[in-house]
C-alpha cells in the first residue's frame, strides 16, 4: 500500500509550489513534513491525497494513479485532515464523526458496522463526552479532535493530516501524538505536517523536510533533523539536548 510521488510538480499562479520530486511511503510509518511557511507542504499532502491535480508527474497508491481511483474508493483508503476545515454548520459531532463513514455507504443509511466505527473513533480521539454537542459550540482543540475523530471512523489505510496538533493543548498534543504512534503501530500509513521540531523529533520514523518546494533532506529524525539541515532551511542555530522525557531541539539565532 506504498503511496507514493513520481516526478510530481505543481504550478499556481504562474509560481511552482513543489518541483518535480520522487517520494515513496510506506504503512506502519509516521512521517513527518517539515519546512518553513510556504515550503509546500499542504500542497503535497492535498497532491497525495489527490485532491489536486499535478502539473508534472503523478501520485500513486499501490503504482495505481490516484486520478484512476474512484472517488469513493480513494475516500476510503486515504483520509485527509485538513489544516483550516469548514465547520459553520451547527451540527452535532456525533454526526460530524459520522460524515467519515460515507465513503464506505454512499446514499444508504448508517449500519452497525458504521455505528462501531464512529464509536470507536470517538473514543480514540477522546470527544465522546461531547458528542451531541454542536460543533460550532466546540474550542478550537475540541474541534481538531473531532476532526481527527471523523477521519478515523473512514478506518482508512493512510491518514494525511495538515498540522492535526495546531490548537491543542499541551495534554491534548502528546495524547494525539501518541494516538497516530499506535495508528502506524497497527498498519496504517500516518503522514503529518508539522512546525514543531522537537515534536518530529519524538513522533515521526521519518522526516521529508522541505525548503521552497523541493526536499531538502528526508530520513529518520535524527539524521533529517541535523543542526546543519535546520540552520540552512530555517537560517536558526539548532541544539539538541537529551532530558528524562526525551529529546529536546532548542533553537537560536545564527548570528
Amino acid at each position: 500500500m506504498t503511496l507514493s510521488a513520481h516526478g510530481l510538480s505543481i504550478r499556481r499562479g504562474g509560481r511552482t509550489l513543489l518541483h518535480p520530486l520522487d517520494l515513496s511511503l510506506i504503512p506502519g510509518q509516521v512521517t513527518a513534513v517539515l519546512g518553513p511557511n510556504g515550503a509546500g507542504k499542504s500542497t503535497l499532502l492535498s497532491s497525495l491525497a489527490g485532491l489536486i491535480q499535478p502539473d508534472a508527474g503523478r501520485a500513486t497508491l499501490d503504482e495505481t494513479d490516484l486520478s484512476r481511483l474512484p472517488p469513493a474508493e480513494r475516500a476510503r483508503r486515504i483520509a485527509v485532515l485538513p489544516q483550516t476545515p469548514d465547520l459553520a454548520w451547527p451540527v452535532e459531532v456525533g454526526t460530524l464523526v459520522g460524515l467519515g463513514r460515507i465513503p464506505h455507504h454512499g446514499a444508504r443509511g448508517a449500519d452497525a458496522d458504521d455505528d462501531r466505527a464512529v464509536q470507536a473513533a470517538m473514543a480514540r480521539a477522546d470527544v465522546t463526552a461531547f458528542a451531541d454537542r454542536p460543533v460550532t459550540t466546540l474550542s478550537g482543540g475540541e474541534r481538531a479532535r473531532a476532526l481527527i475523530a471523523r477521519a478515523l471512523a473512514t478506518e482508512p489505510d493512510w491518514l494525511l493530516a495538515d498540522e492535526p496538533l495546531t490548537g491543542l493543548d499541551p495534554a491534548h498534543q502528546l495524547t494525539a501524538a501518541d494516538l497516530f504512534r499506535s495508528l502506524a503501530g497497527e498498519g496504517m500509513g500516518v503522514v503529518v505536517t508539522l512546525h514543531d521540531l522537537t515534536l518530529a523529533l519524538r513522533l515521526a520514523d521519518r522526516v521529508v523536510m522541505l525548503q521552497d518546494g523541493r526536499v531538502a533532506a528526508d530520513g529518520p529524525p535524527d539524521r533529517a533533523l541535523s543542526p546543519d539541515t535546520i540552520a540552512r532551511v530555517y537560517g536558526v542555530r539548532a541544539a539538541r539536548l537529551e532530558t528524562a522525557d526525551g529529546p529536546v531541539l532548542g533553537v537560536s539565532p545564527l548570528s
